[in-house]
C-alpha cells in the first residue's frame, strides 16, 4: 500500500476511477485542489497539519460525516474505518461500498 495516495478522507486513491480518468495526482499530491474544485476534508486536514483525518481528535466531524452520508459518494463506514487503522499505522484497506439507502 503507497502511503501517498491515501485519502484524507479514507478513501484509496490509488484505487479511485478518477486517478486514470482525471489524472489525478492523489489527494496528498493535490493538497486539496481536486480535479473537481476544493476538498474541504482535505484543507481541513491540512490547515490542521494531518497527514488525514485519522490523526483528528475531533474524528468524525461533521465536515467528514457529511462526506460519509453523501448519497452519492458515501460509504458504510470503510472511510472511517481505514482513517483509523492508518492513524494506527496499519498499512490496510477497505474497499468502499455504496451507501446503502434508508428504507
Amino acid at each position: 500500500m503507497d502511503m501517498q495516495l491515501i485519502g484524507m478522507c479514507g478513501a484509496y486513491c490509488a484505487v479511485c476511477e478518477w486517478k486514470t480518468k482525471a489524472n489525478c495526482p492523489g489527494c496528498l499530491a493535490a493538497r486539496s485542489k481536486m480535479f473537481w474544485g476544493t476538498c474541504a476534508v482535505a484543507s481541513c486536514a491540512i490547515e490542521k497539519g494531518f497527514q488525514h483525518c485519522g490523526f483528528c481528535p475531533d474524528l468524525p466531524c461533521a465536515t467528514l460525516q457529511g462526506f460519509f452520508d453523501n448519497p452519492e459518494h458515501g460509504d458504510n463506514r470503510e472511510r472511517l474505518e481505514n482513517l483509523k487503522a492508518w492513524a494506527a499505522g496499519q498499512l490496510t484497506y477497505k474497499e468502499l461500498t455504496r451507501k446503502k439507502p434508508i428504507d
